[in-house]
C-alpha cells in the first residue's frame, strides 16, 4: 500500500502535452514526453551532441526515460519504467519489426544506426499506445527524409575514432531534392575491437564489426499528393558478447516500406497517411571462437513480418482527432544444434520458437481538446492478437509439458487513457490515469529451454499465461520561466498476472552447467514506482546547466524485489555553445543497487560516478561546413558497472574521442 499512497502524493508523470516538435500548422502524431534529436550530418544538431556519431545506443541512452541493458559493446536492450522490451512497443518508422534471438542479443533498435534517423520519439506508459500494445511505453525510431524542395544535391562525409577500443567510424549522404522528387541515401560502417574497463581491464569478446545502408525516395503524384518508398540494409558481423556464453556470427536486416500521403482527405481529414512495409531478420548465435566449450551450439534464428498502418487527424472546432487502423503478421523461428564432441554420436537438434504465427490489428483513437489554459487528452487502443504454432515438431515438443495446448491463441487488448494539463502562472500542472494489457511475447508463450546466463536457468514458456495488464497513475509539476525551468514528476504502475520465470523443480535442465528450470507464469501482481526531480538553467547565452536525479522501485505481490531495477541515479551537465565553438562538463554516477534479488542472478552493485567532457569548432569552407569535436569519456578509468550490465560485465574506461564532419551544401 505504500506505493499507492506515494502515487496518489506524487501523482502521476505525464509528458507535457505540448511535445519538443509541436508546429504551429499541424498536429503531431502524438504528445510525446521526450523526442532525441538524432540527425547524424546536420551541423547543428552536431553542436549540441555530446558525442556526434556515437552509436544509437548511446543517444538512447542520454534520454531522461531510457536505461539500456548490456550484454556487451553492441545491440544493447532499451528498457523504460524499468521495463524490458517485451513490455514496450518500439517500432522504426511506424513499422512493427520482432527480432529474432531467443536471448534478446538483437533488440530493434540494432537494426538501424545513426545515419538513418533523425529523432526517437518517445512516448511513456500509455502515451507509447499509438505505437503498439505496450505496459511500459513506446519508442518510435523516425527515419530521417528530406522534404520537396528546390534544394538540389547536397552531402556529407563523417568520421571517428576512438581510442579505448580501436574503433573506426566512416559514414555518408548523398541527397537530392526538387519541389516534386526526392532521394536519400546514406551508409555507415563500424568495426571496433575489445573494450577495456577501468584500470585497463581487457573485456574479452567485446568487439564487433556493422554496416548499414539505406536509400528513401518520394514522388509528388499532385500538389496535395506523393508516395515514398525506404530499403534499410543492416549486417552485423563477429560481434561478441562478454556477458553471454555465445558470440554472434551474423545478424542481419532487411527493411522496407511504401507510403502514400495526402493532404486532406474528404475535405474533413487531413495528414492522411498509409503505409505497407514488409522486413527480415537473420540471426546466427555460436560458440565457435570460445575456448573450453563443453558442447558446440549453433543458434540461428528467424523472424520475419508484413505489416500496414493508415492514419489521419480530424479537426472540429476545439477537438483534434487523431485515428489509426494498423496491423502485423510476423513469423518466428529459431532451432538450436548440439555437436558432442565424440562425432559418431547423433546431433542434439530442437526448435526453441517453433514457428510461432502471431496476427495482430489494432485501433487507436484520440482526442485532443483545448481549453483556456488547459488541456484534455483521451486515448484509446483496442487490438485483436492471435498466435499460434506452426511447425508440428515444435508443437509435439511443448505438449511434452502441455498436452492439452491448443495450436493458437487469441486475445483483445484494451487500451485507455486520460491525461490533463493546466497552467497556473508560470506553473504547469499535469496528471494522467491509464490502462493497459499486452500479450506474453513469442519466448515468454513459446520458448523451449532459452537459457539464461544471468540467473543460469533453462526457461520453457506458458501458452496459456494469462494477459498482462497495468493501470498506471503518473503526475507532475513544472516551474518554468525563461531562463529556468524544474520539473518534480511521479509514475506508479500496478501491473496484474506480471509475467515472470519461477522455479520448477520437476524439471532436468537442457544446459550443461545450469542451476535448474523456470517456466514462465504469471504473477498476482507486481508494483512500480519511479519518480524524479530534473532542471535546467540559462547561466548566460553562452553557458547553460542541466541536472537530473531519480528514484526507482518495484515488488511483487510477495514484496520481494523485482529483478533489472534502477538504484538512485542522477546525471548533471554544464553545456557551451558561442561563435561557432561548443564545450561540455558532464557527471553521471548511481549510489549502490541495495533492492536486488539473488534470486533473479542479481548481485549487489557498487555505487560509482563518472565524468567526461568534450569540445568542438565549426568552420565555414565556402559554402560548406566542417565540424570536429574530440572528447575523453569516464576521465578518472574508473572501473565499474550498473544494475543494467548483465552478469555485471565492467562498462568501457577512459576513453578518447575524435569526430570529424564534412557537409557539402
Amino acid at each position: 500500500m505504500e506505493y499507492f499512497w506515494c502515487a496518489i502524493f506524487y501523482g502521476i508523470f505525464i509528458p507535457k502535452l505540448y511535445s519538443q516538435e509541436v508546429q504551429a500548422d499541424s498536429l503531431k502524431l502524438v504528445q510525446l514526453n521526450e523526442v532525441v534529436l538524432i540527425s547524424a550530418g546536420k551541423q547543428l544538431d552536431y553542436q549540441k551532441q555530446q558525442k556526434p556519431l556515437s552509436t544509437l545506443d548511446e543517444f538512447l541512452e542520454s534520454s531522461r526515460s531510457i536505461n539500456m541493458v548490456k550484454r556487451g559493446a553492441y545491440a544493447w536492450e532499451p528498457t523504460m519504467n524499468n521495463m524490458a522490451s517485451e513490455r514496450l512497443a518500439i517500432t522504426i518508422d511506424g513499422m512493427q519489426i520482432f527480432g529474432a534471438c531467443t536471448d534478446k542479443m538483437d533488440p530493434i533498435t540494432s537494426y538501424v544506426d545513426v545515419s538513418n534517423l533523425a529523432e526517437a520519439q518517445i512516448g511513456s506508459g500509455q502515451q507509447g499506445a499509438v505505437f503498439g500494445n505496450t505496459i511500459g511505453g513506446g519508442i518510435n525510431l523516425k527515419l530521417d527524409k528530406s522534404n520537396f524542395s528546390a534544394k538540389g544535391w547536397n552531402g556529407s562525409l563523417e568520421s571517428a575514432f576512438e581510442g579505448n577500443n580501436v574503433m573506426y567510424v566512416l559514414g555518408g549522404d548523398l541527397n537530392y531534392a526538387t519541389e516534386k522528387f526526392y532521394v536519400n541515401t546514406d551508409g555507415i560502417y563500424r568495426k571496433a575491437e575489445n573494450y577495456y574497463a577501468g584500470g585497463n581491464e581487457e573485456v574479452a569478446f567485446s568487439q564487433y564489426e556493422k554496416y548499414n545502408f539505406s536509400i528513401n525516395s518520394g514522388f509528388k503524384l499532385a500538389e496535395d499528393q506523393s508516395i515514398s518508398a525506404t530499403l534499410i540494409y543492416d549486417e552485423a558481423r563477429d560481434v561478441g558478447y562478454p556477458a553471454l556464453p555465445m558470440d554472434v556470427s551474423l545478424a542481419q536486416a532487411l527493411i522496407s516500406s511504401v507510403s502514400f500521403n495526402q493532404d486532406s482527405l474528404f475535405s474533413s481529414f487531413s495528414n492522411w497517411e498509409s503505409k505497407v512495409y514488409y522486413n527480415t531478420i537473420k540471426h546466427v548465435m555460436d560458440d565457435t571462437n570460445r575456448p573450453d566449450v563443453p558442447i558446440h551450439m549453433d543458434m540461428p534464428g528467424w523472424s520475419e513480418t508484413a505489416g500496414f498502418y493508415s492514419q489521419a487527424n480530424l479537426m472540429k472546432e476545439k477537438h483534434h482527432f487523431f485515428l489509426k487502423l494498423d496491423g502485423f503478421y510476423n513469423k518466428s523461428y529459431a532451432e538450436m544444434t548440439m555437436y558432442p564432441t565424440n562425432s559418431d554420436e547423433p546431433l542434439m537438434f530442437m526448435l526453441t520458437w517453433p514457428d510461432v504465427r502471431t496476427k495482430d490489428v489494432g485501433f487507436y483513437a484520440e482526442d485532443y481538446i483545448s481549453f483556456k489554459k488547459s488541456s484534455l487528452k483521451l486515448s484509446t487502443r483496442l487490438a485483436y492478437h492471435s498466435s499460434s504454432v506452426a511447425d508440428e515438431f515444435g508443437l509435439n515438443s511443448l505438449k511434452i509439458f502441455y498436452p492439452e495446448m491448443d495450436e493458437s491463441n487469441t486475445r483483445f487488448l484494451k487500451s485507455l487513457s486520460v491525461l490533463y494539463h493546466k497552467m497556473l502562472n508560470d506553473f504547469h500542472i499535469n496528471g494522467s490515469i491509464s490502462y493497459g494489457e499486452r500479450a506474453p511475447s513469442v519466448s515468454e508463450g513459446y520458448g523451449f529451454y532459452l537459457f539464461n546466463s544471468f540467473d543460469n536457468h533453462d526457461y520453457i514458456g506458458y501458452p496459456d499465461l494469462n494477459t498482462e495488464s497495468s493501470v498506471e497513475t503518473s503526475f507532475s509539476v513544472t516551474y518554468k520561466k525563461p531562463i529556468f525551468e524544474i520539473t518534480a514528476s511521479a509514475n506508479y504502475f500496478h501491473v496484474s498476472n506480471y509475467i515472470i520465470g519461477e522455479v520448477d523443480n520437476t524439471l532436468s535442465t537442457m544446459t550443461i552447467g545450469t542451476e535448474g528450470v523456470k517456466i514462465y507464469t504469471n504473477l498476482d501482481y507486481a508494483r512500480l514506482f519511479n519518480t524524479t526531480l530534473s532542471g535546467k538553467y540559462a547561466i548566460s547565452n553562452a553557458f547553460k546547466w542541466t541536472g537530473q536525479i531519480s528514484y526507482h522501485r518495484g515488488v511483487d505481490h510477495r514484496n520481494e524485489n523485482l529483478p533489472l531495477i534502477s538504484p538512485l541515479s542522477y546525471r548533471s551537465a554544464l553545456n557551451f555553445y558561442k561563435n561557432q565553438y561548443s564545450a561540455s562538463l558532464s557527471l553521471s554516477g548511481a549510489g549502490a543497487q541495495t533492492n536486488y534479488n539473488p534470486a533473479y542472478g542479481e548481485t549487489k552493485t557498487a555505487a560509482y560516478a563518472t565524468i567526461s567532457s568534450s569540445f568542438g569548432k565549426r568552420f565555414f569552407l565556402k559554402e560548406n561546413d566542417l565540424f570536429v569535436k574530440a572528447g575523453i569519456e569516464n576521465i578518472f578509468d574508473t572501473n565499474y558497472s550498473t544494475y543494467t550490465d548483465w552478469n555485471n560485465i565492467p562498462r568501457m574506461g577512459r576513453n578518447i574521442y575524435l569526430t570529424v564532419s564534412y557537409s557539402i551544401n
